[in-house]
């Protein structure tokens, strides 16, 4: 390859946290290639995506930079100003308001599609190369940079590639880092329910033995859920009927917000904990889920991912400034380890919260609402999960 045809950087995968990547090192006056396999589907009003994120201050903050915020939030974003997180089995609940923090808003309520579909209007404004539909299959790297051979047949050179191709991640298993991952046994189902009272704009949390059931606000009247449960019971509630369905969620959610009625087709999902080995292998990133999946009971995944970003923005933009190599390779090392020791933190925190509170165990039992409760008297304590959940 000439020089004239060595992009800076590649991004695989053109996902939430791979297209914010690529479209934050482009603002950057990085060349960037943004391989995908298909073009997502365009966003429509109508038919709502089942997949919401619970998206967070510092990366709403992130978004706006890239001018993909905007349009998601005239299109369709909810915010919400509250937590309330509460166990079946008793004690005090926990409560998170925005207020605490001098702030409008904990965070937003958005669509996957809707999210994807706005870092993708913007990518046209930036100087991205696109290479799409094409799949990585072939993987060659020195201390100089990659090669990504896409099944096309075309080759793609670049100083460093970045794997953000989901939790499978080819790009990943390419560069040689193994993956642990633990299975839940768990689904979550998702979809959107009416309610009978106002959600007041919070996001409601009930820890059961099956597991937590989320009710996040999404419209006026109308929840998005994401339901915890073991893998025969997921599949036992996904066939239920609406009219059973509404009694057993109802019940479940101890009627919090009175009678809840579905609006929509419920899907279910396998739950697993995965972290990469390394966040960094050469000339190779690995950020997202390609890097970390965790538990859905905090809403963090894509808040993680896209603070992977946003430390990656940090270190190239400290090293412009210097006037140093932005791709170093003690530079990429120092960026992965921190990394990868927050992200494991968080997985490992929210296994433990999962483990605690999904089961029906005597001893867990009567504890767990206790700590609940007692966390909830801990103004640091309080402060620390506050703030991690707006992220501050």
């Amino acid at each position: 390859m000439s020089r004239r045809d060595l992009h800076d950087v590649a991004v695989v995968g053109g996902g939430v946290v791979g297209a914010a990547c690529a479209l934050e090192l482009a603002e950057l006056g990085l060349d960037v290639c943004l391989v995908e396999a298909a073009r997502p589907p365009a966003w429509s009003s109508a038919q709502p995506d089942l997949r919401v994120y619970a998206l967070a201050s510092d990366n709403v903050a992130l978004l706006e930079t890239l001018g993909a915020w905007t349009p998601v939030r005239e299109a369709r974003a909810q915010p919400y100003r509250r937590m309330r997180v509460w166990d079946a089995a008793g004690g005090d609940p926990i409560s998170f308001d925005a207020d605490a923090l001098a702030r409008t808003e904990l965070g937003w309520i958005v669509e996957h599609g809707l999210l994807v579909d706005a870092l993708w209007q913007a990518l046209p404004r930036s100087r991205i190369r696109l290479a799409c539909p094409a799949r990585v299959e072939a993987l060659e790297q020195d201390a100089a940079g990659v090669q990504l051979r896409l099944d096309d047949g075309t080759r793609v050179a670049a100083r460093l590639a970045i794997a953000a191709d989901g939790a499978a991640s080819p790009l990943r298993r390419l560069a040689g880092i193994a993956a642990e991952a633990h299975d839940y046994a768990q689904q979550g189902i998702v979809g959107y329910v009416q309610v009978e009272r106002p959600h007041e704009a919070t996001a409601w949390q009930r820890f059961l033995p099956t597991g937590p059931l989320a009710l996040l606000p999404w419209t006026d009247g109308t929840c998005s859920i994401v339901w915890t449960l073991p893998n025969d019971e997921a599949a036992r509630v996904l066939a239920l009927d609406d009219a059973a369905f509404a009694r057993a969620i109802t019940t479940a959610f101890d009627a919090r917000l009175g009678t809840l009625r579905p609006t929509s087709r419920r899907v279910a999902f396998p739950l697993q904990r995965q972290l990469a080995a390394t966040q960094h292998a050469g000339r190779v990133l690995v950020i997202g889920d390609a890097a970390h999946a965790v538990h859905p009971l905090a809403g963090q995944g894509v808040n993680l991912g896209l603070r992977d970003v946003s430390a990656l923005r940090d270190s190239v933009r400290e090293a412009q400034r210097r006037r140093v190599a932005w791709d170093a390779s003690h530079r990429l090392a120092r960026w992965a380890r921190a990394r990868r020791s927050e992200n494991t933190v968080a997985a490992y925190a929210f296994d433990g919260i999962n483990r605690l509170f999904s089961n029906d165990a005597i001893a867990p039992t009567l504890l767990r609402g206790h700590l609940l409760g007692l966390a909830g008297r801990m103004p640091p304590l309080v402060d620390l999960f506050r703030r991690r959940a707006a992220g501050g």
